[in-house]
């Protein structure tokens, strides 16, 4: 532990999400603790905020990344609360919540009640297209299946096919899951991102039993969990970058080095962090914020075995293509949040969201704004392709199915190459070998989406708990 007549030094690694939580937490826990803490934020980049950044063009608000945060995960909101940034947030505009799926070349909306990977409400599937009459009675039959094999993980695909059948899982787990992860469903770890549908089987036996159930109980459970104020998803009045700015900003003059990539990490008595700008930076602890492939690069020299596992975390690449219009140039309603595309549809679009419908202030008056998503485990290739191709392949999916042949008033593609990482089958037997082998290093610890959770809220809870387990472990001099 350092000397108590001198300030510890903890470094930050990444100005991401995750990396931001993690020094504004530190701050945080110096004021609270009455302990003074010196914070260093090192981001290889001009700014922060890793894959959230907001274009804001003509009365648009373009999202490069993601657009909003789940409010049933707390950790976001209470980090809101906290900075004093609850009234810059904006709920979804809930009359148009309704999300449609294609099938056949044709939109049709998801049947109210679906949840994720199963039915909730009987009229709805019986009355749908987007299921045959084989195809539901299959989904009927979770009622009467009995428990599965009790495994400890089992993949999304496994699952949603063993108990409701092929077409569940093509027309609407599959999309929906893949719209979060863009993963393969058949790789796709259940116990890392939806444990609670293997413990349904386990205790309750039919999934679709136990939803249905809940709902009866407690049909206001959605509300209730994230407070009747919020919507499922919650977004920034002016875009996802104000959050940022705004965390920013709470951090104390001199916190944060931009341009400073990571060159070398040792550790000797405290850690050496060499950066690209040629300064070295001293620390007694260090929190990784950064993708597991780049963190695995940094701790290679001093623990190879902890890099293997943080290498062994596979990543896919995505895109988001936004585009803007006339009202008058769209042919149909955009009555709805967007939609999903099915792989087996074999289209050039994982999902559309209709951003200006989706939340309020995201488009002028008399315009709309969408935002299609392009790439992901399953179509690399699409990813590939240059601006030019994939622009053109995401106007000919727009025309085919919402019929829009017009030029956009405006177009952007935003690239996230290898950024989201993929929960694979035996995910959390990683994380626990990570977990040990970061126990021989009480002034290291890890933090962002390749770990727990892939969202906005879970990449700040992770970054919360490293600062704080580093703190703690300074404070008990481990």
């Amino acid at each position: 532990m350092p000397s108590a007549e001198r300030v510890p030094h903890i470094a930050v690694v990444g100005g991401g999400i995750a990396g931001l939580a993690a020094a504004h937490r530190l701050v945080e826990l110096s004021r609270e603790q009455a302990r003074p803490i010196r914070v260093t934020l090192l981001e290889a980049g001009r700014r922060l905020g890793g894959s959230i950044h907001t274009e804001r063009t003509d009365g648009f608000v373009i999202e490069a990344g993601p657009d909003s945060f789940i409010s049933e995960k707390p950790w976001a909101l209470q980090l809101c609360e906290r900075i004093g940034f609850t009234s810059r947030l904006v709920r979804t505009c809930d009359e148009h919540r309704r999300t449609y799926v294609v099938h056949n070349g044709r939109l049709h909306a998801l049947p109210d009640g679906f949840l994720l990977l199963a039915p909730t409400q009987f009229w709805p599937l019986i009355t749908t297209r987007l299921f045959t009459w084989p195809g539901k009675l299959r989904m009927a039959m979770d009622l009467v299946l009995p428990r599965g094999p009790q495994r400890l993980d089992e993949s999304l695909g496994s699952f949603v096919t063993r108990r409701l059948g092929r077409q569940a899982l093509e027309r609407v787990a599959q999309p929906l899951v893949g719209g979060i992860y863009t993963a393969d469903p058949d790789q796709l770890s259940l116990a890392a991102t939806m444990p609670r549908f293997l413990e349904m089987e386990r205790k309750s036996r039919s999934i679709i039993w136990t939803m249905w159930s809940q709902q009866r109980r407690a049909p206001a459970a959605g509300r209730a969990a994230s407070g009747a104020r919020w919507s499922l998803f919650v977004s920034v009045d002016d875009g996802m970058q104000s959050l940022v700015d705004a965390l920013a900003q709470r951090l104390p003059e001199g916190v944060v080095r931009l341009g400073s990539a990571v060159t070398e990490l040792g550790h000797a008595a405290g850690w050496r962090i060499g950066t690209s700008d040629g300064a070295v930076c001293d620390a007694d602890a260090v929190v990784l914020a950064t993708p597991a492939h780049q963190s695995a690069r940094f701790v290679a020299d001093c623990d190879p075995e902890l890099a293997d596992e943080l290498r062994g975390v596979p990543y896919a690449s995505s895109a988001t293509v936004s585009l803007a219009y006339r009202v008058d140039q769209i042919p149909r309603p955009l009555d709805g949040f967007g939609f999903v595309v099915p792989l087996v549809e074999a289209r050039s679009i994982v999902a559309c969201t209709y951003s200006s419908v989706k939340y309020p202030g995201r488009a002028p008056e008399g315009a709309v704004l969408l935002r299609a998503f392009v790439g992901g485990a399953m179509q690399q290739s699409l990813f590939d392709q240059d601006d030019a191709a994939m622009a053109d392949s995401v106007r000919r999916e727009l025309r085919e199915l919402l019929g829009i042949g017009s030029e956009p008033l405006l177009m952007r593609i935003h690239r996230h190459p290898q950024a989201m990482p993929q929960y694979q089958v035996g995910h959390l037997d990683r994380l626990a070998r990570i977990d040990t082998a970061l126990q021989r290093h009480p002034g290291l610890a890890v933090a962002g989406n390749a770990y727990r959770g892939v969202g906005i809220p879970d990449c700040i809870h992770s970054g919360e708990l490293a600062a704080e387990a580093i703190v703690r472990r300074l404070t008990n001099g481990a």
